[in-house]
């Protein structure tokens, strides 16, 4: 484990080790102290937003050389740390709707 890791964090600090969720502490939040730490993109989510949503176990991952558009590439690192995860996820979300849809690729925009 690298001192990063637990360099500043303590038990008492009410806070859990990077990448480790104190469920003991998330089970006695308030929903009022829920709603004020929840990141404001989360505050107008309707009540049955997770309804339909899917579970979906990690995979593997490789390690590849991508080449993307300067545009898209700056509009994904713009929405924050992770940005390669979030590319990953529409590129899932792609497969998936062309999966669904018999294996077809959907029309080209011109």
């Amino acid at each position: 484990m690298s001192a990063n890791r637990t360099r500043g964090c303590s038990r008492s600090a009410e806070r859990p080790l990077r990448g480790r969720a104190d469920l003991v502490r998330l089970r006695r939040a308030s929903e009022r102290l829920i709603a004020e730490t929840s990141p404001p993109e989360l505050a107008d989510l309707p009540a049955n937003f997770w309804q339909d949503a899917d579970l979906v176990w990690p995979v593997g991952r490789e390690p590849i050389s991508l080449r993307v558009d300067r545009d898209v590439l700056a509009w994904f690192r713009a929405q924050g740390p992770r940005y390669q995860s979030r590319m990953n996820a529409v590129l899932r979300t792609y497969v998936a709707f062309v999966r669904k849809r018999g294996g077809r690729k959907p029309a080209r925009a011109h």
